[in-house]
């Protein structure tokens, strides 16, 4: 167990503490959710970084790694639907959540046709993480329920600021897997040929 594979499994089991920050019946819960899963972000980041450093890339973390990722966004978008339960969040969330799946799926067929790395992580696709990240935890850090400090047109500053994060990351979740999409067609429609 090398230890960028165990600052991965320590990510993980964040999440069961995260979620039950976040439902505490306390005015903290929300900042301090937003710093869980700020920590959560960090590690995967650093946990990149050591593997890279003192070559301790593994199968077992190249699969752990992104599950991780996945996982702690997930449940984080699913907990600030439940706070923000309109359209507006939902169309977002929703287009993050299906391209996860949409790129999972692709990432396994590519790796069973051998061709995996036609669909590696692209450089939209770590911005697209890192306007996702962010806006999961600017949305995370205020509740939606008490007056705001900042407002601008009645709206909270803060959360102006962490929907418009939200739509960048949905805007290049959509423009990254149509790339990675484009990307894989050449060995899909070579084996739809077959």
């Amino acid at each position: 167990m090398t230890l960028a594979n165990q600052i991965t499994l320590f990510r993980i089991a964040l999440i069961p503490v995260f979620v039950i920050v976040f439902y505490l019946p306390y005015s903290w819960s929300y900042p301090v959710s937003a710093v869980i899963f700020g920590l959560a972000a960090i590690t995967d980041w650093i946990d990149g970084y050591v593997a890279r450093k003192y070559n301790q890339s593994t199968a077992f973390g190249a699969f752990l790694d992104p599950v991780a990722d996945k996982l702690m966004v997930v449940v984080a978008l699913v907990l600030l639907t439940s706070v923000h339960p309109s359209v507006w969040f939902a169309v977002p969330a929703a287009v993050i959540v299906g391209r996860e799946i949409v790129i999972s799926a692709l990432r396994e067929w590519m790796a069973e046709m051998g061709a995996r790395a036609s669909v590696a992580v692209s450089y939209i696709g770590k911005v697209k993480t890192t306007a996702q990240m962010a806006s999961i935890i600017v949305l995370l850090a205020f509740n939606p329920n008490t007056q705001p400090i900042f407002t601008l047109f009645g709206s909270s500053v803060f959360m102006m600021c962490g929907f418009a994060l939200l739509y960048t990351a949905a805007t290049l979740t959509l423009w990254s897997m149509v790339l990675y999409i484009k990307a894989a067609l050449p060995t899909l429609l070579a084996e739809d040929s077959k």
